[in-house]
Formats: structure tokens, C-alpha cells, sequence
């Protein structure tokens, strides 16, 4: 079984950072195109950033020059390092995968927890 686990949300005032990271955990052989998204209250989930399956990033205009999605391949572990927080990048922050081969199966479209992420004015 593999699961997603998000850490790394909290509380913040405008101007600050955070980093947040995924854990991928079981029998992991690759990831495929892992990367994050956010929803806030009454909005739809949005992507924030993601790496493509061909290895390139992919980012949302509101979120250029201010975040950055890296990932440790060794650990089966993905960030996303926010900086010059702003209040309307308050959301829940979920990690996602487009797939992951383990070494029974295919897990296709694996979703995190979720974590909130509060940015104060």
C-alpha cells in the first residue's frame, strides 16, 4: 500500500516562508510526475507546482519566483519551498502523483492529506 504524507503547514505572517514536504511510503520502485496543489475555502483545487513526466517543472503564474518544487529521489520525497507568503496563498496544500509503480503495482493518481497552510496580513 502507499500512502502520501504532507508536513510543514502552520501559520505565517505575509513575507515569510515555509517548506513543505511529501513522504511517499511502501514498496516504491519510481514516481512519476509528482507535485503539489492547493484549494482554498469555496475555490477549486489548483495546481501550484508539479514536475512533468518528462522532467521539466511546471509552476501557476500567482506562484513564479516565489515557490520551488524540488525532490529527493533516494527518499521518495518531494518540497515545495514557499517564500514571500501572501494571504491569498491560504489553502489546504495536497501532494499528487500522476502514478506510482511499486513493486506489485501501478497506484494511479495518489492523493495526500492534505496540510493547511495560513498566511496572516
Amino acid at each position: 500500500q502507499v500512502q502520501l504524507v504532507e508536513s510543514g503547514g502552520g501559520l505565517v505572517q505575509a513575507g515569510e516562508s515555509l517548506r513543505l514536504s511529501c513522504v511517499a511510503s511502501g514498496s516504491i520502485a519510481s514516481i512519476i510526475a509528482m507535485g503539489w496543489y492547493r484549494q482554498a475555502p469555496g475555490k477549486q483545487r489548483e495546481l501550484v507546482a508539479a514536475f512533468t513526466s518528462g522532467g521539466n517543472t511546471d509552476y501557476a503564474d500567482s506562484v513564479k519566483g516565489r515557490f520551488t518544487i524540488s525532490r529527493d529521489n533516494a527518499k521518495n520525497t518531494w518540497y515545495l519551498q514557499m517564500n514571500s507568503l501572501q494571504p491569498e496563498d491560504t489553502a489546504v496544500y495536497y501532494c499528487h502523483a500522476n502514478w506510482i509503480v511499486t513493486t506489485f503495482h501501478t497506484i494511479y493518481d495518489p492523493w495526500g492529506q492534505g496540510t493547511q497552510v495560513t498566511v496572516s496580513s
